[in-house]
């Protein structure tokens, strides 16, 4: 039977070309998850140093954020939140149900696979590194990546941690909540999509000025909110102070089961709400100075409390729970 497939050719005129290509069939040869892409072969003969992938047929999210021509129809809210979830699904994997656990140090939107349906799935991991043993904290590595994306520890440091992945994923949402790079050159004073953020994460009333100008307001104003509030705890200073990936996860699955329906009139007021959000519902989860522990428990109780109540009433459909929040 015949199958559509990627086949991806790596450059060996470097040392470091034959490493990741090293890596990166050790990696997908151990590695198993419904949001990994699945590896299947590859050749190794003389020069040619060839991976074959399967196919995803949408391209990369960065394609669907960045590249689209004017008349092509960018990415609604709800395909944004169930794409953020599922890589948060497959980082959640690579930290803590991988055995060995794996760091994936190359998280960013070109890595990220969409299948028809537009579910994601992480690619190239020619870059990961199993995560620390015994009484360690971090890998000492030589620091990789792309600028935009890495965490400003590992940048001066050379520390890996899985925070810094947790980092990169704050960047990735940053990028699916605004439409904007990671990093922009082309203009404008601040290069990095994190140094533009970071003072409209502080109040509130500007977190509509973050949204993607494409989504034209189509958009929960509560989801909005929550997904700035997890994007800003993922961007904390300080690894410590910054969620795990299973706690992104929870959260996430609450924000992408929540079905926004169009309002007659979509009008948001002073603090970006849309009329008939529930103040509880728009509650901010960050305090200032808060400690890691309050924030994570936040996040955590979105997800938890919506898989309860979707475990004890089979017949509410997901907006229906999240109304409730």
């Amino acid at each position: 039977m015949s199958q559509v497939v990627a086949v991806k050719r790596l450059d060996t005129t470097g040392a470091q070309g034959e490493k990741e290509f090293l890596v990166e069939v050790l990696m997908l040869s151990l590695l198993r998850h419904p949001n990994l892409v699945s590896l299947f072969g590859y050749c190794a003969e003389g020069d040619q140093r060839l991976l074959v992938y399967e196919y995803m047929p949408l391209g990369s999210l960065e394609y669907h954020l960045h590249d689209l021509s004017p008349d092509q129809e960018a990415l609604d809210w709800g395909k944004r939140m169930m794409i953020a979830a599922g890589a948060a699904r497959g980082l959640n994997y690579l930290h803590n149900e991988a055995k060995p656990s794996v760091i994936y140090r190359d998280l960013k939107s070109s890595n990220i696979l969409l299948d028809e349906g537009f579910h994601p799935k992480l690619s190239d991991f020619g870059l990961a590194k199993f995560g620390p043993t015994g009484d360690q904290s971090f890998v000492n590595t030589r620091v990789m990546g792309t600028h935009g994306y890495c965490a400003p520890e590992y940048a001066t440091s050379g520390k890996l941690t899985m925070r810094s992945d947790v980092y990169s994923f704050g960047v990735v949402l940053l990028e699916l909540i605004t439409g904007r790079r990671a990093y922009d050159d082309t203009g404008g004073p601040e290069k990095h999509l994190v140094d533009w953020a970071r003072p409209l994460f502080r109040d509130r009333k500007s977190f509509p000025r973050l949204a993607d100008p494409r989504l034209q307001g189509c958009y929960p104003g509560s989801s909005l909110k929550m997904a700035i509030e997890l994007a800003s705890m993922c961007l904390r200073e300080e690894p410590r102070h910054r969620p795990e990936a299973g706690d992104i996860v929870l959260a996430l699955d609450y924000l992408s089961s929540k079905q926004y329906t169009p309002k007659v009139s979509n009008t948001m007021n002073t603090e970006g709400m849309e009329s008939g959000d529930s103040p509880k519902e728009t509650s901010t989860i960050l305090v200032k100075d808060s400690q890691r522990e309050q924030a994570v428990a936040e996040a955590k109780l979105w997800g938890e409390t919506w898989r309860d109540k979707k475990r004890q009433s089979g017949q509410s459909s997901p907006g229906e729970l999240g109304d409730r929040f």
